[in-house]
């Protein structure tokens, strides 16, 4: 058969090796956009002598292409069967196009040199990884050119060492990530200027953790409506902020990730599989703690807002206010989510307007009577009780607003 590619998937990504045409050809058919895998860059990683030779006319016969694996590409590539690898986490398939029939189908014979080569598999995977932590970096930094304040700016405002290092900090490792996509490989030069980079990341990261779940416990503590939408409405800047904090210190450990792979294949590629597995965990550890952290935020959000809508009737402008400052806090949330790849299915609360508690307020009058006005009020505004003796004035008024506004609603369906 001819046209036959490989398919590699590492979870995130999908590889697809072969004949430069073919490989094109393919990703046209199936409707697939992607990048240059960069396989060249293996050639250096892998012994001298004959393996050398083989390895390298390996690659130099292929041509590879990288896809990142959405929700709908990962559905158009699993008709394709791929089948777990030697190496661990890493999926393959080979594919083939017969003369005659239009569709790639799945072939049996024909094993690739990337699909019998455990070394070239594994120098694949890497690339793969790096590919997807790259994909992530810019994504971030759509995510960063988004929101109002600047990383940088957030940075620059604080006092604390540990952050004013971050600005340093990410501009080397900018430098050298730049020198990498020009030489193609890290040296022990060029990792010498990043590699004590992790603990400042890590050290910034547990600080700006550190300030959301001060706010959570902040808002956890107030019960006063005048006082939580103080809270809340600050809330919203005061989350922006700390959450690029967050994303550029994913950001960099991703590039230190980058980095790390490229440092391993030119000095010890034969550990190359195990460093990029380890990598792997670690950042879906990161993603786990901050994942927890923010959404500990966005339920002390969400209990406020609560609290806000049980006290409408009494705080008409406040509780609002409460609840919009909540949406907004968790509308935030869940875009950082989304660029760092956490699932987010929080959905925003609806702030009850003051007429949708006064509704109340008329049906259960309609189910007491007269007598039943004063009694719902005191029901359907629990507030009353907990802030104290209320004057009879007030519970007048809203049993007043009450009756009109059903009163106007009645005249509206008669119309209708």
């Amino acid at each position: 058969m001819d046209n036959e590619i490989q398919l590699i998937s590492d979870g995130d990504g999908l590889a697809v090796i072969g004949n430069a045409t073919d490989v094109e050809g393919f990703l046209v058919s199936e409707g697939l956009s992607s990048k240059d895998l960069g396989l060249q860059r293996l050639k250096s990683g892998f012994g001298t002598g004959a393996a050398l030779a083989q390895t390298g006319s390996d690659i130099a016969a292929n041509s590879g292409r990288w896809v990142k694996l959405t929700q709908e590409s990962a559905q158009r590539v699993k008709k394709f069967g791929l089948m777990e690898s030697k190496t661990p986490g890493v999926s393959h398939a080979m594919v083939g196009k017969p003369g005659s029939i239009k569709s790639w189908l799945q072939i049996e014979k024909g094993a690739g040199s990337f699909l019998t080569n455990p070394a070239l598999l594994a120098g694949a995977a890497g690339i793969m990884a790096q590919l997807a932590m790259q994909q992530s970096m810019a994504e971030i930094t759509d995510y960063l050119a988004t929101i109002d304040e600047k990383v940088d700016d957030v940075l620059r405002a604080q006092k604390d060492t540990v952050l004013a290092r971050m600005i340093g900090l990410g501009l080397v490792i900018e430098e050298t990530m730049t020198i990498r996509e020009k030489r193609g490989r890290v040296d022990e030069i060029m990792w010498s200027k990043v590699q004590t980079a992790p603990t400042t990341i890590a050290e910034t990261q547990a600080y700006a953790l550190r300030q959301l779940d001060a706010l959570a416990e902040k808002m956890e503590r107030k019960t006063d409506i005048g006082d939580l939408a103080t809270t809340a409405t600050a809330a919203e800047s005061i989350v922006r902020e700390w959450l690029a904090v967050l994303a550029r210190c994913f950001q960099l450990q991703d590039a230190i990730a980058v980095l790390e792979l490229d440092r391993v294949l030119d000095a010890s590629p034969d550990e190359l599989d195990g460093h990029r597995r380890g990598l792997k965990a670690a950042r879906q550890d990161r993603l786990e703690l901050i994942s927890r952290s923010t959404e500990r935020l966005v339920a002390r959000m969400d209990a406020a807002a609560g609290t806000a809508n049980a006290k409408v009737l009494l705080n008409p402008s406040k509780s609002p206010a409460v609840v919009q400052s909540s949406n907004h806090v968790a509308t935030g949330v869940h875009d950082f989510h989304g660029r760092l790849g956490i699932e987010s299915g929080r959905r925003s609360s609806e702030a009850r307007r003051w007429v949708d508690a006064a509704a109340e307020v008329r049906d259960k009058a309609l189910e007491t009577g007269a007598k039943g006005v004063d009694a719902a009020v005191s029901l359907g505004n629990e507030t009353l009780d907990r802030a104290g003796s209320v004057t009879d004035k007030l519970s007048s008024k809203i049993a007043e607003r009450a009756r009109r506004w059903w009163q106007d609603e009645e005249k509206h369906n008669e119309q209708g």
